[in-house]
Formats: C-alpha cells, sequence, structure tokens
C-alpha cells in the first residue's frame, strides 16, 4: 500500500526534517599543500599491514598505526600524537595516543620490549599478514634476493637532485619518483616524474660543501641530478612532483606527499658518492 500523504517537511514528533546542504572538496588557491586529508593511508611493504602518513614538523612523514591506544599501554619513548596534521613525537597529555607502526610490524623485530597488549596487538597483525600472504593479496619482499653490485655505481637508491639552486635528496631512485597528483578514479598517479620524452637533468660532480661557512667533508666532489639547466616550469614541475599530464591541470589535488628532503651534507652524508652513476637510457651524464 503506497501512502496517499505528501511529505510536509517534519517529522512524526513535529520536528523540522533540515537537509543537510552537500559541500565539495575543493583546494584553496594558497594552500602550502594541496592534499584533499593529512593522513596518506598506504601498506607496509614488509607485513602488508595498513599504514597512516603524517606529516611532521621536521623530517620525512611518519607512519604510525591506524588506531588510538590506550597510553598507559604505550611506553613513553613510543608515544605519538596528531595535532592539525601533524605528527608530534610525545603525549598530548590524554588517555590516548599513536603508535609508530615499526614497533608492531610483525616483520620485524620490535626495539624494545612490548607490553603484554602491544604483544598482542602484534600478534593479531602477524594473523592479518599470514591470512594476506595465503590468499595472494600481499607478496612478502624475498631476502634471498641478491643485492645489486655495487648500486652507488650504477644506481643511486636515495640521490641528491639540485632543483631551482636548491638540493634535496629524493626517496628513491630519479626513475622511479612518482607523480602525487589524483587522478579521477581517485588513485594515485602511476606515471613518473622523468618524462620519456622531454628535457632531462644531467648527472654533475658538485662541490659537497655549496654552501658557505659549512664543515668540510672527506668527500670533495659529490654526484648530483642537476635540473638546473631546465625551465623554470620544468623545474618546478620537479619540485610539486607532478608528471607532465598533471603539471598542466594544477586544479588536481595531490594524493600524497612529496618525497623531497632537504638535503644537509653532514647529516645525509651516506648518500653522499663521489662517483657518477653509469650512464641509463634517456639520461646524461657529464662531470
Amino acid at each position: 500500500m503506497c501512502s496517499l500523504t505528501t511529505p510536509s517537511g517534519r517529522r512524526w514528533d513535529g520536528t523540522p526534517t533540515g537537509s543537510r546542504r552537500l559541500r565539495s572538496l575543493r583546494v584553496a588557491a594558497d594552500s602550502p599543500s594541496r592534499l584533499l586529508r593529512t593522513a596518506q593511508p598506504s601498506l607496509c611493504r614488509d607485513c602488508g599491514n595498513r599504514i597512516d602518513w603524517y606529516a611532521r614538523t621536521q623530517g620525512r612523514p611518519v607512519g604510525l598505526h591506524p588506531q588510538e591506544l590506550a597510553a598507559a599501554d604505550v611506553p613513553v619513548s613510543c608515544r605519538w600524537h596528531v595535532d592539525s596534521g601533524i605528527a608530534h613525537p610525545a603525549g598530548d597529555g590524554t588517555l590516548w595516543c599513536r603508535i609508530p607502526h615499526p614497533v608492531l610490524c610483525p616483520a620485524h623485530q620490535p626495539p624494545e620490549p612490548l607490553t603484554p597488549q602491544l604483544a598482542e596487538l602484534r600478534r593479531r597483525l602477524a594473523l592479518l599478514t599470514r591470512r594476506l600472504l595465503d590468499t595472494g593479496a600481499f607478496t612478502s619482499p624475498s631476502p634471498s634476493d641478491p643485492p645489486a653490485a655495487e648500486p652507488s655505481m650504477c644506481r643511486p637508491a636515495r640521490p641528491v637532485v639540485q632543483i631551482l639552486y636548491g638540493r634535496y635528496l629524493a626517496a628513491r631512485p630519479v626513475d622511479d619518483i612518482q607523480c602525487v597528483a589524483q587522478t579521477r578514479r581517485r588513485h594515485r598517479c602511476p606515471h613518473p616524474v622523468l618524462a620519456a620524452e622531454g628535457p632531462a637533468g644531467v648527472w654533475r660532480l658538485m662541490p659537497a660543501t655549496a654552501s658557505r661557512g659549512q664543515l668540510a667533508l672527506p668527500a670533495a666532489d659529490m654526484a648530483v641530478y642537476d635540473l638546473t639547466p631546465l625551465r623554470y616550469a620544468e623545474q618546478l614541475r620537479w619540485r610539486t612532483q607532478r608528471c607532465p599530464a598533471h603539471a598542466a591541470a594544477p586544479a588536481a589535488a595531490d594524493l600524497a606527499l612529496a618525497d623531497w628532503e632537504v638535503f644537509d651534507p653532514l647529516l645525509h652524508h651516506e648518500h653522499i658518492h663521489a662517483r657518477l652513476p653509469a650512464t641509463a637510457p634517456g639520461r646524461r651524464d657529464q662531470s
């Protein structure tokens, strides 16, 4: 039986049924970050469990367990809290806190003895990892893979890149740097920042101490992927970590944080290589 009465805009008890107006997500033009949300979900490459990445005031983003835990069950050195989308390595005085994922990752030994509550949570994450492995949804990295011979000579894992006369430490090799823009299907763009056809940077040997007043390092010269010969717009595209297609569409939001880290020759001395990498297709080497 169908009701013949028309909706009056009120509920059965007489209260008005106010309709909420839907608002679309927008990115402010003056926003320093073009992210639509602060926590970036990801999967641990070692165990397959979920991680929420948060930015920090200094250093690279930190991967936290997606759920809050009772602060009494977490050691003081492992307590984190999130304020306005920024993660801080301390408790905020509440009864709840966040914990870094490496402390609970079942693929590694915990850095310190765990409380019974954290040990139980780590055991449940191990069961989830086993379930993902059994269903084929996750493949753990094989520890028996032979390491590449002299990786610093053929392909630096974290190269130093010079953009707009500033040096940055990349999180992965130059040709593996991925675009951070969001596609129409709300996934991260799979295309690399390095265009297959277009201008590329130049590998050069540059002084390791580019700024005056810095302490002298054992290596006088270091291999740097120099982008300064490129146009300003092309260097800005690299700095924002976007592929050529999304660089032409500035309205598209970012789905991840850029992987650049300001290079410090004293803090990142292990990534300084005194020789140029081997020549790769589509790259230019110049001393």
